[in-house]
């Protein structure tokens, strides 16, 4: 299927849109270009992302601008161990008629009911509570009491994990940890970005945003991210790629076999494929290539190839064996 001539004309702007998403942004934020692309590859192929990274990198300040910039209705939940899952999700209340004396439930929706969802600190709260956001990414709605809430489109998840404090925590499993399209690390920033964002937070002066797309360009977007068509060796490199994360496989090397216990399941060449269409668009290409498949591999298996002991003791990462895949 070749894409429409209109729809090329709609790359081209998205490209722009893109230049300007990027400007508008980085008005606040100083530096993470990476991440923010990250994030909107991940917005538009209708994924998820979780980040990681110390505290005071402005996490929740990037998500909180790129929502601003998008038109998008935002809304921050702190994890804590006391966190319901009603919390989150929303509750029923007794509501009573005046004029009828009558006594009903109505339902109140909870802060997941936004198009821009920030979980801050996720792995905070327990498993019944981490469900309850699970189940709402995974369908795009709520279930309480019975009755079923469509969320608002777009709908985006983005999960922040702090790497250095892991007392008191509940890790996601493995399973939910696969619901993520994207495992972002938001690293410190150069010395001459941080210079500027001691300059920028500690002055008067606050950025004037622009808004650069809105809900409904949006949506139209996401359709256009399906539609792109992919030559067939992109989409075997892809899953070539994510079939060889997994040992004792046909064809996986020694390193494989030797250091990883579980590789990637079959989510991960989805997400490759969409994510390498996102990337393409945003750059004002009409089809992806392998090195798109490559750009996104990162952030796509870093979270579903879980290490065993060998590799831990000779020091050997998630990265160090998607880098080693790459170059074979």
């Amino acid at each position: 299927m070749n894409l429409a001539a209109k729809d090329v004309a709609i790359i081209a702007e998205v490209k722009e849109a893109q230049r300007e998403i990027l400007a508008e942004v980085g008005k606040v934020i100083v530096g993470q270009r990476e991440v923010i692309e990250q994030l909107l590859i991940s917005l538009l192929a209708r994924g998820h992302c979780l980040l990681v990274g110390v505290p005071g990198l402005a996490k929740t300040l990037l998500i909180s601008t790129l929502a601003r910039v998008l038109k998008l209705k935002f809304n921050r939940i702190q994890f804590t161990p006391d966190l319901m899952p009603s919390d989150i999700t929303g509750t029923e209340i007794i509501e009573e008629d005046h004029s009828t004396g009558r006594k009903a439930f109505r339902f109140v929706p909870g802060p997941v009911f936004a198009n821009i969802v920030l979980a801050d600190e996720i792995n905070r709260t327990p498993p019944k509570t981490q469900a309850a956001l699970l189940q709402a990414m995974q369908e795009h709605e709520v279930t309480a009491a019975g009755a079923t809430h469509k969320l608002a489109e777009p709908f985006f998840v983005l999960a922040t994990q702090n790497p250095i404090e892991q007392e008191g925590t509940y890790p996601l499993p493995e399973a939910q940890l696969d619901r993520f399209m994207f495992n972002l690390w938001v690293n410190y920033p150069s010395a001459e970005e941080e210079k500027l964002i001691v300059k920028s937070t500690t002055s008067g002066k606050e950025a004037q945003l622009k808004e650069v797309l809105d809900a409904e360009k949006i949506l139209s977007l996401q359709k256009l991210v399906r539609e792109v068509p992919v030559s067939d060796h992109v989409v075997e490199y892809a899953v070539n790629l994510a079939r060889r994360t997994r040992p004792k496989q046909e064809g996986s090397t020694k390193n494989v076999n030797d250091w990883i216990e579980w590789g990637a399941g079959p989510r991960a060449s989805q997400y490759l494929v969409l994510g390498a269409k996102t990337r393409a668009i945003l750059d004002g290409r009409p089809t992806p290539d392998i090195e798109d498949i490559r750009a996104v591999a990162r952030p796509v298996l870093r979270h579903r190839i879980v290490t065993n002991f060998s590799a831990e003791a000779e020091g050997v990462t998630a990265i160090d064996i998607i880098e080693q895949l790459i170059k074979e």
